[in-house]
């Protein structure tokens, strides 16, 4: 009898236990004993600077989402997505457990050591736009969480100052500008947007077979458009009083003060430049310019910014659930919400407030004349070298030909 009384009070104890913990879901398979039972795991996350408070709501709501099975301690640190590669291949076992990162730097990560195949890649794939799918995988291997579709550049602009009709032209732009006093910006110290000159000529940059160093045509002195041909172009814009060469920050520190009424930037502004113009923030795809007595569509760089687990993460399989919570759909509605970024996940891009939005349909409307970004690292300082001697008049007074036969060499090197 006691026998008997003793296993159901056993019985009735087990059942307690399983209906208070239905309501958890259960630790990463393969966790360590301490995420397990509620001990400390600490993981390290590095974005950028702009994303903080964005990412310290997503890390309570990670924390909320697993109380009770592990002490969830995330440290957020700034890093640049541009370099995040170079950061984390310095020190791989010291580098953060979660990163986010442009997309031209999965291969030479997970050449690197740097990230593993993702676990449940099928989910992934299935919840996420194809080209984010493309530019998060090597050889068909999916290495990363896809976590935004917009990396990529085209024209703000105030429409008090400027019609539909103007942004079709960039010399018109600049016309308009210099007539009021106010000025149109780009960022030439940066070889990305620089591209955008070159893009669409005929002249070419790209990877080589070995994944590492770039070829280069944009020295030719051959075909329609020739390389100087888009110096001297660049030339005549920079002379106009109506253009200034400036940095991002400085772009949109010109919005704010009224100097800026137009620019050419990413999606990553849009929130500041709708708070700044408020119903006169326009945005559309890049205008065309002169380039050898012809107008020619102005081209741009695509990608996307990734999330990454370190493959020498002391907690993998948390920082993989990170990773996912980070990249869910529900965070990437949020992120467009607050950071105005579009989302990599397919449904999410396809809501109402998304497709609604001015600046991702200028992104749309410019991934006619994109690029997916594959260029090696010898590709940046050179081209921003000439860039820069362009955007200053060109001071040295250097033959234009020979600038570019050494960009060229520059580009190319091994």
């Amino acid at each position: 009898m006691k026998k008997r009384w003793f296993l159901l009070v056993l019985l009735m104890w087990a059942l307690f236990l399983a209906a208070a913990c239905g309501g958890q879901e259960p630790p990463p398979a393969g966790g360590s004993s301490e995420a397990a039972d509620g001990g400390t795991v600490r993981l390290t996350v590095w974005g950028a600077e702009e994303d903080e408070a964005l990412l310290q709501e997503i890390f309570d709501s990670f924390r909320a989402r697993y109380a009770g099975q592990a002490d969830l301690q995330i440290t957020y640190q700034p890093q640049s997505e541009s370099n995040c590669k170079d950061a984390l291949l310095g020190d791989l076992e010291g580098g953060a457990d979660v990163f986010a990162f442009a997309d031209d730097q999965v291969a030479a990560l997970a050449a690197a050591g740097g990230l593993d195949p993702i676990g449940d890649a099928e989910a992934i794939r299935s919840a996420s736009l194809s080209a984010a799918v493309e530019a998060a995988s090597v050889g068909g291997v999916l290495y990363a969480y896809p976590l935004t579709a917009d990396n990529g550049y085209f024209l703000y602009y105030n429409k008090a100052y400027f019609s539909p009709e103007d942004v079709r032209s960039l010399e018109r732009m600049l016309e308009v500008a210099a007539q009021a006093e106010r000025l149109v910006t780009m960022d030439w110290s940066s070889a990305w947007y620089v591209y955008a000159f070159f893009g669409n000529t005929g002249l070419e940059v790209g990877l080589n077979e070995d994944g590492l160093t770039n070829s280069c045509t944009w020295n030719s002195t051959e075909g329609p458009i020739r390389g100087v041909d888009v110096a001297e172009a660049m030339l005549a814009i920079a002379a106009s009083p109506g253009f200034a060469n400036m940095t991002d920050t400085q772009f949109l520190a010109g919005v704010r003060d009224g100097s800026v009424i137009a620019g050419i930037s990413g999606v990553w502004n849009a929130v500041a430049i709708r708070e700044a113009w408020g119903e006169n923030a326009g945005a559309a795809k890049l205008p065309t310019y002169l380039c050898g007595g012809q107008p020619v569509q102005m081209a741009s760089f695509s990608g996307c910014k990734l999330i990454g687990v370190n493959a020498y993460s002391r907690h993998p399989e948390w920082a993989a659930r990170l990773a996912e919570h980070i990249t869910s759909e529900e965070n990437q509605r949020l992120r467009f919400r607050l950071r105005g970024q579009g989302p990599a996940n397919a449904n999410a891009a396809a809501s109402p407030e998304v497709q609604a939005s001015p600046a991702i349909a200028a992104l749309l409307a410019q991934s006619e004349f994109s690029q997916l970004q594959r260029v090696g690292g010898k590709f940046w300082d050179p081209v921003a070298e000439f860039a820069g001697s362009m955007a200053a008049g060109n001071p040295s007074g250097a033959s234009l030909q020979a600038q570019l036969d050494r960009l060229v060499e520059g580009v190319t090197a091994r």
